[in-house]
């Protein structure tokens, strides 16, 4: 049986190039997609650096986050179209990882002045290489599953927001009363595409407490904001230039100056003059025609090390691992190895994070493991 699945007759080999011929027929000819991959942070301390942020870690398998972000989209549009928005010191790491994109597709914040800055100069780029292009904005740092459902769900806000100008962003529908996200209110259905769901959207909420979270939940009217959005690059300007005009005004002139020997210097001088503002507080929740498309894939931001738990083997004990775990009255941990083959033994303990990296070891309680970033940062100090 195992070799059957390696071989192939030259009809099914012209069946699979006709399977991607008609997914490409699907997709809009002028789409672009931006990865915004700036960010950076100590949640997966000691894997996870300044230097090197979780989107450009290997968490699951071989692949990094980001790589398994561009991955997703593929094959729905062309290296040519595809924009990754990081800070400046992490463009080496982004050719690195995405060495099919053209050099000057990999674009350098210099700094960090949140999604609102990284949106809009993105916007600007893709209006003056491509016209008025439908946008698709994605994460890179998200793990999302399965694909195919994925891209169907993209597609389907990808047509909606070319033909209406609405801003689209994706409703996740929640599992559990979870804290850490963002919740999306939805409104009226104003749309069905085959079995997609498109509803306008009442109302973004900030992260709610966990009686509010569960109130939510129970209430069947609300999602989880994914963060990712698709919108034309004409809707989203003007929705800029409305909401956030300091940014407009800022960055959308740059764009003609972009590749030029002035550029590096340009947006230096544009971004130092922005306040931090993330695109939701600064547009979303002010823009008048916003929608969702209800998704129903599996979805995670990846927030912290007790989130890989769910994607990582686990033993009869609940240990959840990755590496030689060998374990002895042990119940309730998760064990990561950065090396898969490092051995880490385990005895007489429940409910620890134990993370091997390099050099570095991290232990802590499951119920504290979200206080290691006042650690990291002492540690900076000293």
């Amino acid at each position: 049986m195992k070799t059957c699945c390696f071989v192939a007759i030259p009809g099914d080999i012209i069946l699979k190039k006709d399977v991607k011929k008609e997914k490409m027929k699907e997709t809009p000819e002028n789409l672009v997609v931006v990865i915004m991959a700036g960010g950076a942070g100590t949640r997966f301390w000691p894997l996870s650096t300044e230097d090197l942020p979780k989107q450009f870690l290997s968490l699951f398998g071989d692949k990094s986050l980001l790589r398994m972000s561009y991955e997703r989209v593929a094959d729905l549009v062309s290296p040519e179209r595809v924009l990754v928005l990081t800070n400046s010191m992490f463009t080496g790491l982004v050719k690195t990882q995405l060495p099919e994109l053209p050099e000057e597709n990999v674009i350098g914040e210099p700094s960090r002045k949140d999604t609102a800055a990284a949106v809009a100069l993105a916007a600007a780029v893709a209006a003056r290489r491509f016209g008025d292009p439908v946008i698709v904005t994605l994460t890179a740092d998200h793990l999302i599953e399965p694909v195919a459902d994925f891209q169907r769900v993209l597609l389907s806000a990808v047509r909606a927001a070319g033909q209406s100008k609405a801003l689209y962003t994706f409703g996740i529908t929640p599992h559990y009363p979870a804290t850490g996200y963002g919740y999306l209110k939805k409104g009226e259905n104003i749309l069905e595409d085959g079995d997609l769901v498109h509803y306008r959207l009442a109302a973004f909420k900030e992260k709610p407490d966990p009686a509010t979270a569960q109130e939510y939940v129970a209430s069947g009217e609300y999602y989880w904001n994914s963060g990712m959005f698709v919108w034309s690059a004409d809707a989203i300007k003007k929705e800029i230039e409305s909401h956030l005009p300091g940014h407009a005004g800022e960055l959308f002139s740059l764009a003609e100056r972009e590749g030029s020997e002035e550029w590096p210097g340009l947006l230096s001088k544009a971004f130092n003059a922005l306040e931090p503002v993330s695109i939701d507080f600064g547009v979303m929740e002010k823009a008048a025609d916003v929608r969702c498309v209800e998704s129903h894939f599996s979805w995670s931001d990846v927030g912290g090390w007790l989130t890989l738990a769910e994607h990582l083997p686990q033993d009869g004990s609940e240990n959840c691992c990755r590496g030689e775990v060998l374990t002895l009255d042990a119940a309730g941990n998760l064990v990561f190895c950065e090396d898969e083959g490092e051995t880490v033994l385990v005895a007489g303990v429940s409910d620890l994070v134990i993370v091997r990296a390099g050099d570095k070891t991290l232990v802590a309680g499951k119920d504290r493991v979200e206080e290691i970033k006042k650690l990291v940062e002492g540690m900076k100090k000293d």
